[in-house]
């Protein structure tokens, strides 16, 4: 029989639903108890009828029944004309076997299992009848006189096995929708979470856009609407009236310095969290190892390590892209890494800064010229890091190797305190 199997469905028609533990161990316990059955019953024939005549026909009708056995699994489990005719002929020699010699009969409740595991439910139900007709027959063979619990006793270890077997079936099958059903539930929830998720990202990028549109009415917009008509007016007055066109200059030049105040807090406040907070990339890095440490709940630790002190505080543009770097990397490696451990180690090494993010993970083999997509479509992808670091002049490194992890390096060039460009990027 097989060692692999499945119940049938409810209806009955024989239709294999999908493996069952349960089922396995029974197959398997059933193949024990068949091989001992039929191993006792011919030791006990050889004991007490050595060297008749039918000694030699018992050994090879126990011999065949035995290799017909193992020929279940390779048939598959599946009720086909083939299936049918191996349990036809397996039956059919047990029957010989049991005429021969009646103590064969023991070997029935494995082939009890064996009809009801293939046939459907009434043609299964009428062979563990014929078995059983022949182990009251054998019994009635061996006993010396009429004995009722040879009578009774096979059909009702018969009706027990049967019910046990059907019992179980059906427990089988009913799991099997539960867990169909859970299933179907969970891909629900997961389906309408993505959903939700979805539906707030929206709602949230259009209250962000309908909030920046209504700052930048409210202040961009309306100063450069009054710098227009200041510096209309100061172009009629110029010739006629310097004293009030210069004063009008003077009064637009004031609403510039107020626009320019609003445009650098609207671009403060598009800038990393982590960043607009203050303490600078290193407190960023070290809030974002924590905050993803927490959110893993003990399935990833990320810690943070900083070397060496710069010479002065690091340009905007490389803080927010080497933080937006570190957040794109842990993101691949909560998704997609399999790691326990990630480190981030940001290295200040004069004329250049380097975040390298390295994990324990499964590791992957890079592809030259090819780097892989993965999270591409959320911007935090390698595409998009490799982007972030050529716009400012630097490079990104990968190393990692299947079941090694993986070790991801960018540096970014820097301007020495002494060059002027330098202090026009970091104003104090």
């Amino acid at each position: 029989m097989e060692h692999r199997s499945g119940a049938r469905d409810a209806e009955g028609d024989g239709t294999v639903v999908g493996p069952d533990p349960d089922a396995r161990w029974l197959a398997l316990l059933m193949h024990a108890a068949f091989f001992l059955l039929l191993g006792a019953s011919l030791s006990r024939f050889l004991m007490r009828h050595p060297g008749e005549a039918r000694t030699p026909w018992i050994i090879a009708l126990s011999i065949t029944l035995a290799v017909l056995y193992l020929l279940g699994p390779v048939l598959g489990s599946r009720p086909t004309p083939r299936r049918l005719a191996w349990l036809g002929v397996l039956v059919a020699v047990w029957m010989v076997l049991v005429v021969l010699a009646p103590s064969f009969a023991w070997c029935a409740v494995p082939l009890f299992y064996t009809g009801l595991r293939i046939l459907p439910p009434r043609a299964a139900l009428a062979l563990v009848a014929l078995l059983t007709a022949f182990v009251v027959a054998a019994q009635l063979r061996l006993a010396t006189g009429f004995d009722p619990n040879l009578v009774l006793a096979p059909p009702a270890v018969a009706a027990v096995a049967t019910a046990v077997f059907v019992h179980m079936q059906r427990q089988a099958v009913r799991q099997r929708d539960l867990a169909a059903r859970q299933r179907e539930l969970i891909d629900d929830l997961l389906r309408t979470r993505r959903e939700l998720a979805a539906t707030e990202r929206r709602e949230g990028t259009l209250a962000e856009r309908q909030r920046l549109s209504m700052e930048i009415h409210d202040t961009l917009a309306q100063g450069l609407s009054s710098q227009q008509m200041l510096l209309q007016a100061a172009d009629r007055t110029w010739e006629a009236d310097p004293a009030t066109a210069r004063r009008h200059v003077r009064t637009a030049t004031g609403i510039a310095e107020r626009n320019l105040a609003e445009a650098r807090r609207f671009v403060h406040d598009l800038a990393p969290a982590d960043l607009a907070e203050g303490g600078g990339l290193e407190a960023a890095l070290h809030a974002l190892a924590a905050r993803e440490t927490a959110q893993a709940e003990g399935a990833l630790t990320v810690r943070c390590h900083v070397e060496g002190t710069p010479y002065a505080p690091l340009p905007d543009r490389v803080q927010s892209a080497l933080l937006r770097i570190a957040q794109g990397a842990l993101a691949n490696v909560r998704e997609h890494a399999d790691a326990t451990a990630a480190g981030l180690t940001l290295t200040h090494l004069g004329d250049r800064v380097v975040l390298d993010i390295g994990d324990n993970g499964r590791g992957f083999t890079p592809e030259p010229g090819a780097p892989r997509t993965t999270g591409a479509v959320r911007g935090h992808g390698l595409p998009a890091m490799r982007a972030r670091v050529h716009q400012l002049g630097g490079t990104l490194t990968i190393e990692s190797a299947p079941g090694e992890g993986t070790v991801l390096s960018a540096g970014i060039p820097l301007t020495t305190p002494q060059d002027p460009t330098y202090l026009t990027e970091n104003p104090t």
